[in-house]
């Protein structure tokens, strides 16, 4: 069987287009596994996974937990909010405690870009990077990537845009990062104050109009305003956001095509979209949300498959 090229999942730079297609047919199979009334296989028995987690998060949490599950791994979760941490120790002596207890795989999402660079040169787990700062979020893209080739059959080709705040977004950037990788043409959408400086550089369109780049587009990923990574103000009111970058059901049915909805969560539901149109069939909101754990489980499973070589 093939395997990964690569140890750990730290972002998409790091991974080849051979990679992303292994990760793809793996999580095809399991995909087929979690519809089955036996949702479990026994394939991670003798492996453990501790969830590291500095950063709020519900959605990537759990879905790591149910992947980690589903192969029946043994799961440490691990809460920044009530650790040691707080007490002021340090990232490698909280992993190497955690290590310690026999882990051989660590999922983690950390404030601070490059944490999970950092970790890797420094203790001999497998990583996976569940989102580091504004940097990337690798197992996003990938399940946004494969979301789209499910609902259009390919991905090379499509014209994909990220419309909302790129500037804050590691969404976005491990998008661009997979769909270009993958042969689809990528432009951002949104206020130039949300763009970031370099973004041309990593061979994309910007578009500052919705309804132009929507005209323009295949699928739609509407990103939320992350407000929480905000210590000025890069726009009037969220009202004058929604005006002028919300997508609402009246411009989605005045346009002349269908086009596939996706955004990765949460929604800022009446901001960056409608209850209308992420419920809509044009919406494969749900869909990313079930690609999410068959994703997940294979990252997993690759990379677990080369600790058990070890």
């Amino acid at each position: 069987m093939s395997e990964l090229s690569v140890d750990h999942l730290l972002g998409i730079k790091y991974i080849t287009k051979k990679d992303i297609n292994l990760i793809f047919e793996t999580a095809d199979h399991f995909k087929e596994i979690i519809n089955r009334p036996i949702k479990k296989v026994p394939s991670l028995r003798d492996i453990t996974i501790a969830n590291l987690f500095f950063e709020n998060s519900t959605r990537t949490k759990l879905s790591f937990e149910l992947a980690e599950k589903r192969l029946s791994a043994d799961v440490i979760n691990f809460s920044a909010g009530a650790s040691s941490v707080k007490k002021g120790e340090t990232l490698i002596d909280t992993v190497n405690n955690i290590l310690s207890m026999k882990v051989d795989m660590v999922v983690m999402r950390h404030p601070n870009p490059g944490a999970g660079v950092f970790l890797s040169k420094n203790i001999k787990a497998s990583i996976v990077n569940a989102g580091d700062g504004a940097h990337e979020h690798p197992t996003q893209a990938l399940l946004d990537s494969y979301s789209i080739l499910k609902k259009l059959g390919d991905v090379g080709g499509k014209k994909v845009v990220i419309v909302g705040d790129i500037l804050h977004s590691r969404v976005a950037l491990s998008n661009i990062f997979a769909l270009k990788l993958l042969g689809a043409e990528v432009k951002v959408c949104g206020p130039k104050t949300l763009m970031p400086k370099y973004i041309e550089s990593l061979g994309v369109g910007v578009e500052l109009n919705l309804r132009k780049a929507l005209e323009w587009c295949d699928v739609a990923n509407m990103l939320r305003v992350q407000n929480e990574r905000m210590d000025i103000s890069y726009f009037p009111s969220t009202r004058e956001y929604t005006k002028q970058y919300g997508l609402d059901k009246e411009l989605l049915d005045s346009l002349n095509k269908e086009i596939v909805i996706m955004h990765p969560g949460p929604i800022n539901r009446g901001v960056e979209i409608t209850s209308d149109v992420a419920d809509s069939g044009q919406s494969i909101i749900l869909n990313q949300v079930e690609n999410g754990v068959a994703i997940r489980m294979a990252v997993i499973y690759l990379l677990a498959s080369k600790i058990k070589k070890q």
